[in-house]
């Protein structure tokens, strides 16, 4: 699962995952921030077969979800609904974040002060126990708990953009 950002997150996510897995899709993180007045409601996705998002899928995904929340309005007021890919230098938020961008660069950011610091960056190791292992800027292997961390995200890089390239690629000559 993604890690939410509130209580409604988690329950607009039991509302649409059922759905958007039915179609192929893996939701990445749901996220409402905004005003009060207008909210915007984020859905950030992946597809299950690992090939990259489309703004066909953004916009098939855009007309499943509006038809789930409004049937079960678990938003009262008003908002806006933006449904996206997780981009190069995407989030990582679930586990499988971790282990699929092992020795790619990553900036992660912990809730509370770990050993007397809340940020890192380096280059991520992969889990171990339910600890992302990172070895940092300046030398040193560090274990950060899962539930430990506020945010996480891919640094761009050279190298991710070739991946990123190179997995275009291979998925237009298929």
């Amino acid at each position: 699962m993604s890690l939410i950002s509130s209580g409604i997150g988690t329950r607009i996510e039991e509302i649409i995952a059922p759905a958007l897995g039915a179609e192929g899709y893996e939701i990445v993180r749901i996220r409402l921030s905004g005003s009060d007045n207008r909210p915007v409601l984020q859905i950030m996705l992946d597809r299950l077969d690992g090939k990259g998002i489309t703004l066909d899928d953004c916009t098939s995904v855009s007309h499943t979800v509006s038809a789930l929340l409004d049937v079960e309005d678990p938003i009262k007021s008003a908002y806006s609904l933006e449904v996206s890919s997780p981009g190069i230098d995407r989030p990582l938020v679930r586990v499988k974040d971790f282990e699929r961008y092992a020795g790619h660069e990553a900036k992660l950011e912990t809730a509370l002060p770990l050993d007397g610091r809340r940020r890192f960056r380096g280059i991520l190791g992969g889990m171990a126990a339910e600890k992302i292992k990172v070895r940092t800027d300046d030398g040193k292997d560090v274990e950060i708990p899962f539930a430990a961390l506020s945010q996480a995200k891919l640094v761009l890089t050279d190298e991710l953009i070739a991946q990123h390239e190179a997995a275009q690629e291979a998925e237009a000559n298929q």
